[in-house]
């Protein structure tokens, strides 16, 4: 389809969103920023309605063109499901699958994905943005994503979970740490020692917020971060109890270089990771080989992980 379907006028829009004026958009297209205004002013005419607020350092949406935007971005994303259909028809796997992550993933799952698709079909392209459970809903309901792999996904009427899995709740520490040898831990057991916590970003944060705030209430020998990559180097240096998934720590736990210990704490819920599309527009052959290869991943992640736990594990206490 060397054609768009999505009319200029559209396409154009969307990119000064993107861009934040219309010189940058231009020099994105390789289109010359009269014809892009021109094209948005008649749009802007046509529906009665400004799309943009024009300040002093670019272009600004308004509701309205939000609105349209959001639009435009879901019937791009149909163009693409549509292109790789039309291939399919042609016996041909070729096409663009758009996922969201986690962060966490970029480690483990992600680079496996990448490796297992090149093998077995090349001519699928991956794009991928890496996120909080939360932009990842985000992205899916506004069909700027095909799939998205993440952490305790809530039930909607609107996502078709295609895949899911638990993963229990507990910590991570180095195989120093004096917790390491424990087969489980409670909560108060761990708060003993210096906690570094995720982001309120991240919905274990939440959960451990609501269910269990009292952990919080000390400051003392705590440290938050948005960063999960610097809290598991915190819990690698053999000082810090850090409350996550197995999933979140699988390179460290399958290299042995982290011990992860279940919370024991009753009450205490399984987290899970989930695969998921839009349920108002079924998944296409491309987006079913990418979640296939991504729960395939996933797994293998999870085992690999366990594996390596099982190899260190000291004698048992507690």
């Amino acid at each position: 389809m060397p054609q768009s379907l999505v009319s200029a006028n559209l396409r154009y829009l969307d990119q000064v969103a993107r861009s934040g004026s219309i010189q940058a958009a231009a020099k994105e297209l390789h289109v010359a920023a009269s014809a892009i205004n021109r094209q948005i002013l008649q749009l802007e005419e046509q529906l009665g309605a400004p799309l943009f607020e024009r300040v002093p350092r670019g272009m600004r949406l308004t509701v309205a063109g939000d609105a349209v935007v959001t639009l435009a971005r879901r019937w791009r994303q149909d163009e693409r499901r549509l292109e790789s259909e039309i291939r399919r028809y042609q016996g041909v796997h070729q096409g663009q699958v758009t996922l969201h992550a986690m962060d966490s993933h970029s480690t483990s799952v992600l680079p496996a994905l990448v490796a297992a698709l090149g093998e077995s079909h090349p001519l699928i392209s991956l794009s991928v943005n890496l996120g909080s459970t939360d932009e990842a809903l985000a992205a899916v309901m506004a069909g700027t994503a095909d799939l998205v792999a993440a952490f305790n996904l809530p039930p909607r009427r609107e996502l078709l979970v295609l895949w899911r899995t638990e993963l229990p709740f507990g910590c991570v520490v180095a195989p120093s740490h004096p917790l390491a040898g424990a087969r489980s831990v409670s909560l108060q057991e761990a708060a003993a020692y210096p906690v570094a916590l995720q982001s309120r970003a991240l919905a274990i944060r939440r959960y451990l917020d609501a269910q269990y705030g009292w952990l919080f209430t000390e400051a003392r020998g705590r440290f938050e971060s948005n960063s999960l990559q610097l809290v598991k180097q915190l819990a690698l240096g053999g000082r810090h109890v850090v409350f996550t998934s197995e999933l979140d720590a699988a390179p460290e736990l399958a290299a042995g270089l982290l011990r992860f210990v279940p919370v024991r704490d009753k009450g205490a819920e399984p987290q899970t990771i989930g695969i998921a599309v839009d349920a108002t527009r079924p998944p296409g052959p491309l987006v079913k080989v990418v979640a296939e290869h991504l729960q395939a991943a996933i797994e293998r992640a999870l085992e690999a992980s366990r594996a390596g736990a099982s190899k260190i594990a000291p004698p048992a206490s507690g």
